[in-house]
Parts: C-alpha cells; sequence; structure tokens
C-alpha cells in the first residue's frame, strides 16, 4: 500500500481540487477505498477501469497532491439522462467537511443538462450516506424516493446488508453549482 501523505491540520484552510480522474488514479483511488473502513472494496484493476472508462462519470477530490475524494458513477445504459453514483469514498481525516455533498455538486455540474435523475443505492445503517443524498436532494429541490434495490436474503445470500435504491429527481441544473 502507498503511504499517506500527510495533511495540512484540520484548522488550516483546505485547497481541495476536484477534477476528473485519470487511469493514472487508479491505485490511489483503490488505496483510498482500502483506507476508507467499511467500504467494499474492488481489485485495483476495477478501480483502473473506473478512472479510465468512467472518468466523465467519476470524481476525485486531491489535497496537497493526495487523493482525499472518490466518487464513481456511470449513466444507466437505458436511461441516458439518469446518473447512477456507485460509490462514494472520504477519506477519514476529511470527513465532518462536506467533501462529498461538495464531489456530488461539481460531478452534476459536468453532466449538464444530459442527468435529471440521480440513483445510488445504500445500506440502512449508512446514516452519513443517507444525510448526504438527502441534502442533496433538498438543494436540488427534487423529490427522493427509494425502495428495495438488492435484498441481503435473496440477492447477497445473507452475505451483505440489503441495499435500498435512491432516485432523487426529476431536476434541473441552472448556472454553476458550488464547488
Amino acid at each position: 500500500m502507498q503511504m499517506e501523505k500527510p495533511l495540512p491540520a484540520m484548522e488550516e484552510a483546505l485547497d481541495v481540487v476536484f477534477r476528473q480522474p485519470t487511469r493514472d488514479d487508479g491505485a490511489a483511488v483503490f488505496d483510498l477505498i482500502e483506507r476508507c473502513k467499511p467500504l467494499d472494496t474492488n481489485s485495483m484493476y476495477c478501480n483502473l477501469l473506473q478512472c479510465h472508462h468512467f472518468s466523465q462519470t467519476s470524481v476525485i477530490a486531491e489535497c496537497e497532491g493526495s487523493a482525499v475524494g472518490f466518487i464513481s458513477g456511470y449513466r444507466l445504459p437505458d436511461q441516458s439522462d439518469t446518473l447512477f453514483v456507485w460509490q462514494v469514498a472520504v477519506d477519514s481525516r476529511m470527513r465532518g467537511q462536506g467533501l462529498a455533498s461538495r464531489m456530488l455538486r461539481n460531478l452534476l455540474q459536468r453532466q449538464g443538462h444530459a442527468v435529471r435523475y440521480l440513483h445510488t443505492s445504500i445500506t440502512a445503517n449508512n446514516t452519513a450516506s443517507w444525510n448526504t443524498f438527502k441534502r442533496l436532494a433538498l438543494d436540488l429541490g427534487a423529490p427522493l424516493t427509494t425502495q428495495v434495490m438488492f435484498d441481503r436474503e435473496q440477492h447477497f445470500d445473507s452475505r451483505h446488508d440489503t441495499e435500498s435504491l435512491v432516485v432523487i429527481g426529476p431536476f434541473t441544473l441552472f448556472g454553476n453549482t458550488e464547488q
């Protein structure tokens, strides 16, 4: 595992840069996700593909040259106006500062008017994600609905908690959103 670069003290203003990932970011994303327990880890190859093939629908956040946040997503094949947010990773040193919300706004702004719906899946006990996506729906002035996407027994053979599908939309983005 690559050594983490130290971040400045949290009291200092942090200069976070948001950008589209490249395939050169795959290993850093892999390391970030490994540090973000209890997130499900994927293979490094999967993270490379996310950064390469899905770069337009993903965002990386960097601070002092280190990856401190990552969102992977993709447009649904049969619903091109829908962005599915696959995974949100925020380094523990950056939590509680609204980084996930800022990355989501950056990502949606890059999609422009092409996206009118956002889908994601969240387990019942992931309070931070529920709060982030509820806040996003409020900010967008859009409804938020939920239903079971993958059931613990039926789909995960009791090896993973039930994932609820969260649907936000329809919404329309106007102007620039705050980064």
